[in-house]
């Protein structure tokens, strides 16, 4: 594992999604900040996949 990440670091975007529908969701969990969190989590999701495309295709 350590060595995919070292040979291909732009795959952690990937990671960027989870962290903001799994792990910081609890701690934004008031009813109109929520849907805007998972309006803005929903926009940011495409940018970083296609980051880490991006990143894969060099």
């Amino acid at each position: 594992m350590n060595r995919v990440i070292r040979r291909r670091p732009h795959l952690l975007w990937l990671l960027f999604p989870y962290v903001l529908f799994v792990v910081v969701l609890p701690l934004v969990n008031r009813v109109p900040l929520l849907v805007v969190w998972l309006f803005g989590a929903t926009v940011l999701t495409p940018c970083a996949v296609a980051l880490a495309r991006r990143g894969d295709r060099r």
